[in-house]
């Protein structure tokens, strides 16, 4: 029996790359006998010539956004118009390597995550990029409890069932690709990793390093928070429970008055946040079981 597969590619304006980049992809595929796919452009409102590009090209299915609403959009667009039982993505920009994706098929359906990692020899990763992300994954693996390869690889292919469950908490924009990892991650999913290259994107990138890797921060607490809340809220409580501690030593060493007020307050907000962070986690609970 042939293995299906929908390829969900999110294009905004990628008039240099888009055509060689899909062209690419569908002679790879070719390659792979026991596979039936079918590829998913979504023009996320382009202002370039993209459109018209993706136009002329033979054996596609095209969908195009009234108005650019962002890459996690895109691929819910697209995953909303696929058939296959596993969903392909990947980059319109030629950054990810196409002859590595019937590597990635060799897993399926034995795995319900197949991830092309970006640690391959010559992954060429932005210098700009390299200290945030070292910093979200440390952040991630910590968190998890796994460690990560690569948090938000564009190149994967999901189990249509693993995007199904947690559609309604995939985020519209770049961190789309952090949410499904780190949902799979805390909820038992098998997911696999395999080293692939990455080059040099053609055009100029979307990416904002400010503004994206503060957004990233937040999606990964906040993930982590729907899943398994205890990971953030026992920190916090020995934080405080450490930070009382440390005010009742310095004021009976180096004041005259030992600070037993504030440090009442600090130890009692450590036990509100552990109950709350018990809370949270029992509210979880309840909710996988549901």
């Amino acid at each position: 029996m042939k293995k299906q597969l929908s390829i969900i590619i999110p294009v905004y304006n990628e008039e240099k790359a888009i055509d060689q980049t899909i062209e690419g992809l569908k002679k790879e595929l070719e390659k792979i006998s026991d596979l039936e796919y079918e590829i998913i452009a979504v023009n996320d409102a382009s202002t370039d010539k993209s459109r018209e590009i993706l136009e002329k090209i033979e054996g596609i299915q095209i969908i195009n956004h009234p108005h650019n609403r962002g890459y996690g959009a895109a691929i819910k667009t697209g995953f909303s118009q696929s058939r296959a039982n596993f969903i392909l993505i990947t980059d319109a920009d030629g950054t990810y390597p196409n002859e590595s994706i019937s590597e990635l098929i060799k897993y399926i359906p034995e795995y319900d995550m197949v991830v092309g990692a970006r640690t391959g020899k010559g992954a060429k990763i932005p210098l700009i990029r390299k200290p945030a992300k070292w910093i979200l994954n440390k952040l991630a693996n910590y968190l998890t409890g796994v460690k990560i390869p690569d948090l938000n690889s564009g190149l994967r292919i999901m189990n249509k069932l693993l995007v199904e469950k947690f559609l309604y908490i995939l985020p519209d924009g770049f961190s789309f690709t952090s949410t499904i990892t780190l949902a799979g991650l805390t909820n038992g999913y098998r997911i696999k990793y395999i080293p692939i290259t990455y080059s040099k994107r053609t055009g100029k990138s979307k990416f904002k390093p400010i503004k994206d890797t503060s957004n990233f921060f937040q999606l990964i607490v906040r993930t982590i928070l729907y899943f398994n809340p205890l990971k953030v809220f026992i920190p916090l409580s020995l934080l405080l429970i450490l930070m009382g501690a440390l005010v009742l030593v310095y004021s009976y060493i180096f004041t005259s008055k030992i600070l037993d007020t504030t440090v009442a307050i600090i130890i009692m907000s450590a036990i509100q946040t552990l109950a709350i962070g018990m809370l949270a986690d029992l509210i979880t609970k309840i909710h996988k079981r549901n």
